[in-house]
């Protein structure tokens, strides 16, 4: 009678579950935090977190990644707004100046008195909101928001910056000139750094 080798049966044992295996699809649960918001998402999350005094900019994508490196998503959404300072404490969210303290002039209670160089970016501002452990950016009560004012952008996309040789998520703006700038979180606030002209 022939006898199949105990180690030909082990290996059978092995192959034949791998064989017969299906792949389980990714639920929602593991893909909801990843998706991009769509228009109702965006205007909600404005209107919950910032108030009625913003609008979402047409034809920008919002921008979801981990802007302040701790491992949970935010997002970051192009916006006009009527007056940054005026829900600043109802919504509790800060407003800063990155653009100008770059420059030495960043209190943007004096800043935003000069307006724009450009009157089609008049209003324009960068809301993002830094995620909670308990649902994201989507939270009733994220970790921190921030409206950025004064940044002189024409389109906005992710891009990454490297901080103690770690890359970390920022927000690239083309500004009109054609000057390419990041907004990055550099551990305590939001940073602008120039990145050259006609910048890719």
């Amino acid at each position: 009678m022939h006898t199949r080798s105990p180690l030909f049966l082990v290996i059978l044992a092995l192959v034949c579950p791998l064989l017969f295996a299906q792949k389980v699809p990714a639920g929602p649960a593991a893909t909801a935090l990843a998706a991009t918001p769509d228009a109702a998402a965006v205007k909600k999350l404005i209107q919950d977190q910032f108030g009625s005094g913003y609008k979402p900019l047409p034809g920008y994508t919002p921008l979801v990644a981990d802007f302040d490196g701790d491992g949970i998503e935010d997002v970051a959404v192009a916006a006009k707004a009527v007056n940054p300072l005026l829900n600043a404490v109802e919504y509790h969210y800060t407003v800063i100046d990155p653009y100008h303290s770059y420059f030495g002039y960043g209190n943007p209670k004096l800043m935003m008195q000069f307006g724009a160089d450009d009157p089609r970016l008049e209003g324009q501002a960068v809301l993002i909101v830094h995620g909670a452990a308990d649902g994201g950016w989507r939270a009733a009560q994220p970790k921190s928001k921030f409206v950025i004012v004064n940044l002189p952008y024409i389109r906005l996309s992710l891009s990454q910056v490297l901080r103690h040789k770690k890359p970390l998520a920022a927000v690239a703006a083309e500004e009109p000139d054609k000057v390419t700038s990041v907004i990055y979180w550099d551990g305590k606030k939001y940073k602008y750094e120039p990145m050259g002209a006609d910048a890719d």
